[in-house]
């Protein structure tokens, strides 16, 4: 009997040996950087905890998180393990798949309610997930344990965003500033938010604090010169965009509104030279077009903008309406009215708003056509949907239709 249990322990012991030289040399090489080989000793071994936790920690060190996941996964299956359960859930959202780390989070969260860190990387799950309701109490929880953390009320102003609260979702990002002034996302998520309620004041001074810590932040940098384009400070505007080109080379943002910017200085050449460029690097960029067009009218060179109009209504999927009017204003200078005519109503069907065609629409119909009646149309509908757009023309639409009316009425004629 003493020798069978001298036997077994033996063999226990030659067992134990045979597991850590195993271990020990897969530890070895990947340590060494042979990370196959280090999976391939360890393929040798009887699936176990340890194994499939080596496993996964190789897998995870190339980035390779779907295959760490599974290893993790398998690992769990023989010991509920509180380190391979955080690393598993790291590995999820890794992997894009942070929805099946939060009850990983949770359950972790049952024995040990007190961890903020666990309810912190929680609550970002929430935020990733869509679910605000369970975030905003995460955070609230988070805020009120540990008030100055600026990242707490960050993400609670996230949560707050994700369910429409507007206010306090400005408020947290106010305190996030507060208790760091140079958290740029939190001022981003400001500028922002003051962009959208049109509160230019608030708008600039985040976005000058912003790029006062980051100078070359794109986001904040097409706002600030968004402004300057809006206000015409054209000149100012011109620095800011030739840093931005610098940064991003293949984004066209910076290219288009440096275009449009030398346009409206009248630095037509300038213009002409990128819009020319930006049409060949853009192929749907038909707006490159619409301003090449716009320079060549200027220029009095008719068809060079009539062929780049025509580009700019072929290429475009949204309202071209810029682009027909551009059409008909060519045809109107080189006194072919009825193209001009034809073109003044398509900007106009193309987009309802544009009064300005409908204007041109009813005042080359009134020079154009004997029949009066169509410009009276025309002069009526004006009247009805963009009377307060503008004085001038609206006088003179006024006078028109009365104009029309007598002239008919003395026909003996009444026009409705």
């Amino acid at each position: 009997m003493k020798k069978k249990l001298i036997v077994l322990f033996l063999l226990a012991i030659v067992k134990v040996e045979a597991q850590t030289s195993t271990f020990a040399v897969s530890d070895s090489l990947f340590a060494k950087g042979r990370y196959k080989l280090a999976l391939k000793e360890l393929d040798k071994k009887e699936p176990s905890f340890l194994s499939n936790y080596k496993k996964a920690v190789i897998y995870e060190s190339i980035d390779n998180y779907k295959k760490a996941a599974l290893y993790l996964e398998k690992a769990i299956e023989f010991k509920d393990d509180e380190k391979a359960n955080l690393k598993l859930a790291k590995n999820y959202r890794a992997s894009g798949l942070s929805k099946k780390a939060i009850p990983i989070y949770e359950k972790l969260l049952v024995e040990a309610s007190l961890n903020l860190v666990l309810k912190y990387q929680l609550g970002k799950m929430y935020v990733v997930n869509r679910r605000p309701k369970e975030a905003i109490s995460t955070f609230k929880y988070l805020v009120k344990n540990d008030t100055n953390n600026a990242n707490y009320s960050y993400y609670l102003g996230l949560a707050y965003a994700l369910n429409g609260q507007r206010d306090p979702m400005i408020n947290s990002f106010i305190a996030t500033y507060k208790k760091d002034t140079t958290h740029l996302k939190a001022i981003k998520r400001l500028a922002n938010s003051f962009l959208k309620l049109n509160d230019k004041d608030s708008t600039q001074l985040f976005v000058n604090k912003g790029l006062a810590l980051n100078r070359n932040d794109i986001d904040l940098n097409k706002i600030k010169i968004n402004q300057l384009y809006k206000d015409k400070k054209y000149l100012k505007a011109i620095p800011l965009l030739k840093n931005l080109d610098t940064i991003d080379k293949k984004e066209t943002y910076s290219k288009a509104m440096l275009g449009r910017v030398f346009y409206y200085l009248d630095s037509l050449e300038q213009a002409k030279k990128i819009f020319s460029k930006l049409s060949f690097i853009d192929r749907e960029d038909y707006k490159s077009n619409t301003y090449l067009g716009h320079i060549y009218f200027k220029q009095e060179e008719y068809n060079k903008a009539m062929m780049n109009y025509m580009i700019a209504t072929n290429k475009g999927k949204e309202k071209r309406d810029e682009e027909y009017y551009g059409l008909a204003r060519v045809f109107y200078n080189t006194k072919k009215p009825k193209q001009a005519l034809r073109f003044f109503e398509e900007a106009y069907k193309e987009n309802p708003s544009n009064y300005r065609a409908l204007y041109q629409l009813a005042t080359m119909s009134d020079d154009y056509y004997k029949d009066k009646k169509i410009a009276y149309r025309h002069y009526n509908k004006y009247y009805e949907r963009f009377h307060k757009k503008d004085e001038g023309m609206t006088n003179f639409v006024r006078n028109r239709i009365n104009e029309i009316k007598k002239a008919y009425f003395m026909k003996g004629e009444t026009l409705k």
